[in-house]
């Protein structure tokens, strides 16, 4: 029988802006290898597997090349997909059980709230800490370096150098890290902005990248002594998230907007 699968924009208001996603929800468990090759044949930055079970759903995401741990677009968009076609009522909280374990989407006003964990950087310390390559494949200096659990962290001078940044992407791709980001202290509405690269993964620029949030939100908690953010991801897409840190958890806030409807035959 035909799966139904749907593509949707995450961390935007509006089509053809923000991050997207596609969501299968399944009937039953499929190999891992079709899920990847589902997975390659939409060619977005995620694709999300949905499977129910009894106390919510088991949720996996893949790139066109490869598993995730953790994917926040692709869970805003699966919690989207719930409540829009009703398989879940909106006062209902979407309950995903994945590789980073138990999270939690909730409907708060006209926006989906994510529960995610914080996943922290550490400074890295130059010389000797800085990866071989990383100041060159990013061509500018940051100020500061680190390193979360997934990805490397630059911070750079200004929001302008952020916008207009264009990396060695196959320097990048030699980094023994799922991504790099870079941030700066928005000079406008927002508190920060930042931009994300995980060419090694099969995603040259990712549009909106709702994980790379739950290192972010910790790392200008520091920065600027507060604890909620409204940030943008600055890609050609772009996109906005609330960011509220509490404790070792990370609030991730947005909206999200479906955009094509299919069949898997």
């Amino acid at each position: 029988m035909p799966i139904a699968i749907t593509q949707v924009d995450a961390f935007t208001d509006r089509p053809f802006a923000g991050n997207p996603a596609a969501v299968c929800i399944l009937r039953d468990a499929p190999s891992e290898e079709w899920m990847q090759n589902v997975a390659r044949e939409m060619n977005l930055a995620e694709t999300a597997f949905l499977q129910s079970r009894e106390d919510g759903y088991d949720l996996r995401w893949f790139t066109p090349a490869v598993e995730v741990d953790l994917c926040g677009h692709a869970t805003l968009a699966s919690a989207h997909v719930l409540w829009e076609t009703g398989v879940l009522d909106t006062a209902t909280p979407a309950r995903f059980h994945t590789r980073s374990g138990l999270l939690v989407a909730r409907r708060n006003g006209d926006e989906i709230e994510l529960d995610f964990p914080a996943t922290p950087a550490e400074a890295v310390t130059p010389p000797d800490g800085l990866p071989d390559g990383l100041i060159e494949a990013l061509g500018a200096v940051p100020v500061a370096v680190a390193k979360s659990r997934f990805d490397y962290l630059a911070e750079l001078e200004s929001e302008d150098i952020v916008r207009r940044l264009q990396p060695d992407l196959k320097a990048l791709s030699k980094l023994p890290v799922r991504g790099v980001m870079v941030t700066a202290r928005g000079n406008g509405p927002y508190d920060f902005v930042s931009r994300f690269f995980a060419p090694a993964y099969g995603i040259d620029e990712d549009p909106v990248t709702g994980s790379a949030h739950c290192c972010l939100g910790p790392y200008w908690q520091e920065r600027l002594q507060r604890d909620e953010f409204l940030a943008y991801q600055a890609s050609a897409r772009g996109g906005e998230i609330r960011v509220k840190v509490a404790g070792d958890r990370v609030l991730l806030s947005g909206k999200a907007v479906t955009v094509l409807r299919g069949e898997l035959v």
